[in-house]
């Protein structure tokens, strides 16, 4: 370029007309316009030549003229800040170098790279996966965590309408043409049942078989423990559920890792022989959460003593947890009215007494039981204490053949159900009478249940005074919850729904 500009500068020969010498100037740097294909015409500097119009024209003067003229402009030494042997400034004697070693850039010869890298299919983990894998939850997922826990706390599980369509709608009802809840043994009142009468006492502790019962008129129920079947009564109520549980893997590796836990727990443990033996079965069990009675002037915190430990360990168990919780939001699916009940008087419960704690804030029960033993099953009996029409979740855990043993018995209906493992039942446990059948030697089975004392009901129904504070206090109010003790009964029994009933929220 700098030729080029030199050229130009020098004037022009005297062979050359003046006119020439311009029109050789304008050959050099003239445009030529031109167009697009859609007709746009632009113009580009081009480097198309000109003919000359002097033919005695010579353009090697003025060539040598123009590098002459460049070259007296250069210097002819290096720069004084040029120090000898400034790495800056040395030029290689060997251009280009030789690359130096890159372990980056080297070619494994062993494991020459695909010719194609097939695109990650990868997803998202889903949230209960992040729980189950114990994987901390960003702060996003930590906020709606939690505000999801304190709306479940406060106002339970709400089920939604897909939940309803996809549980609910195809459920296959266990009906009991010949039982009617009403009969059932609620003492007056329906804060609790009617104590256990002698002659259901009799063989109670007997361990029965399957075929012995089914000997006895019981009807088998084949239960995958999977899909839901709710019972109902003579009236279209149902008035408790094989409720089922989630059909995925995550849910079945919880619940496998929920039971190792409570083994280990128990086997550490040791608990003496009097613990191991009382009116439910051979094997021990510790109640956690609220209870009432025995004396207490309100409810009270369960007291685990030597057990603390223990029982908090199982408590904040993530995996016990979450069977606890799902046992409750089932609840909500299959008795609302009822759920909603217990979520309403826990709030009463809290704003009275704020320093009890449920065993688990996101179920609505009030009191847990763990049962400890390798092969667990119960006797005949009811939970008298139990609010009557309140339903008690029952989950079984271990590792045992369902089609063999771990049956739920059902007494007053006549049923006798496979439990799988990891399964729930919801049933009325203060009311109606209930035991297991022995696992098969070998098998491991244990359980583990959700209920609410009848007694907390009552005394928050009486202002969060007992009965005797009641009278002495209002008698007015007295009055009336001593008459409403006549129609308590069936007022509980209408919290209960019809399967029409449930399915007009669709």
């Amino acid at each position: 370029m700098r030729v080029f500009r030199n050229l130009l500068s020098l004037p022009p020969p005297t062979s050359i007309s003046r006119d020439s010498a311009l029109f050789f100037r304008a050959m050099l740097w003239a445009p030529s316009a031109r167009k697009t294909r859609s007709g746009t015409v632009f113009a580009a500097w081009t480097t198309n030549a000109f003919a000359l119009q002097a033919a005695a024209f010579d353009i090697a003067p003025l060539l040598l003229d123009a590098v002459a003229a460049e070259c007296e402009d250069q210097d002819d030494a290096e720069p004084d800040d040029a120090e000898p042997g400034d790495a800056l400034n040395d030029v290689d004697d060997v251009w280009p170098p030789p690359p130096l070693p890159d372990p980056w850039n080297e070619v494994d010869d062993l494991q020459p790279a695909p010719e194609h890298c097939a695109r990650s299919t990868r997803k998202s983990p889903t949230y209960d996966h992040l729980l189950a894998t114990g994987t901390p939850l960003s702060g996003p997922h930590r906020r709606r965590a939690a505000s999801r826990a304190r709306k479940i706390a406060h106002g339970g599980h709400i089920p939604r309408a897909s939940t309803l369509s996809k549980h609910v709608a195809p459920a296959h009802p266990i009906r009991v043409p010949t039982f009617n809840a009403t009969d059932l043994p609620s003492a007056r009142g329906a804060y609790a049942a009617v104590v256990e009468q002698k002659i259901e006492k009799y063989g109670r502790t007997k361990r029965r078989s399957v075929a012995e019962l089914i000997g006895l008129g019981f009807q088998l129920v084949q239960w995958d423990g999977v899909s839901a079947r709710p019972i109902a009564d003579t009236s279209g109520r149902i008035f408790a559920a094989l409720a089922g549980q989630p059909d995925n893997h995550e849910w079945r590796t919880a619940v496998s890792r929920a039971y190792d836990v409570v083994k280990q727990e128990g086997a550490a443990a040791k608990f003496p022989a009097d613990m191991r033996k009382h009116r439910r079965g051979l094997f021990a069990v510790i109640n956690v959460g609220l209870s009432y009675g025995k004396g207490h002037k309100a409810p009270t915190q369960l007291d685990a003593k030597i057990y603390a430990p223990l029982v908090d360990r199982l408590l904040t168990n993530k995996d016990i947890a979450r069977m606890a919780n799902f046992a409750s939001a089932t609840f909500a699916l299959w008795a609302p009215r009822l759920h909603a009940y217990y979520v309403d008087h826990n709030a009463q419960l809290t704003a009275r007494l704020p320093h009890l704690q449920r065993p688990f804030p996101k179920s609505v029960f009030a009191s847990a039981a763990f049962n400890f033993g390798s092969s667990v099953w119960t006797f005949k009996h009811r939970d008298v204490c139990n609010l009557p029409f309140g339903w008690c979740a029952v989950q079984s855990m271990g590792k045992f053949d369902a089609t063999k043993g771990g049956h739920l018995i059902l007494w007053d209906l006549k049923l006798v159900v496979e439990f799988p493992a990891g399964a729930l039942i919801l049933l009325p446990s203060a009311t109606v009478a209930h035991s297991n059948v022995p696992v098969q030697v070998g098998d491991e089975r244990t359980s583990f249940t959700q209920f609410t004392s009848g007694a907390i009901f009552r005394w928050l129904d009486h202002g969060g005074r007992t009965e005797a504070e009641l009278e002495a206090e209002d008698p007015d109010e007295y009055a009336r919850q001593m008459a409403l003790k006549e129609t308590r009964w069936e007022a509980g029994l209408g919290l209960w729904s019809t399967l029409d009933e449930l399915l007009e929220h669709k």
